[in-house]
């Protein structure tokens, strides 16, 4: 079964869970507001995607931090443990081990359909 990272409230994790209920896609949902992530875990996600592509520097709390593009990664990976917010939503882990972050119908439905 994969699992969908995210928040209830963000509007890409709305469109990805529709799109698994629609294609009767089995999964299970972790809301990174009340879940820890670990060090392990993080880790584990940045071997399968650049922090690049897990950081989000355009959302909400990316601004209201006041944090800025420039940061390195290391500051970046403590960020994130930090402030789950930061994360670029969802992350999706997959049943082969890939890891999809953010929404996008083309990817998903060549990926689960």
């Amino acid at each position: 079964m994969i699992k969908v990272y995210g928040i209830t409230t963000c509007g890409s994790v709305k469109k990805a869970i529709a799109f698994f209920k629609q294609k009767v896609v089995p999964y299970s949902f972790v809301d990174l507001k009340s879940t820890q992530l670990s060090d392990a875990k993080l880790e584990s996600w940045l071997s399968k995607q650049p922090m690049s592509v897990i950081f989000n520097t355009k959302g909400t709390k990316f601004k209201t931090l006041g944090l800025t593009k420039d940061i390195s990664d290391e500051e970046k990976k403590s960020w994130l443990l930090k402030e789950q917010l930061l994360f670029k939503r969802p992350i999706v882990e997959c049943e082969d081990g890939t890891l999809l972050v953010g929404f996008d119908e083309e990817v998903y439905t060549q990926k689960f359909v």
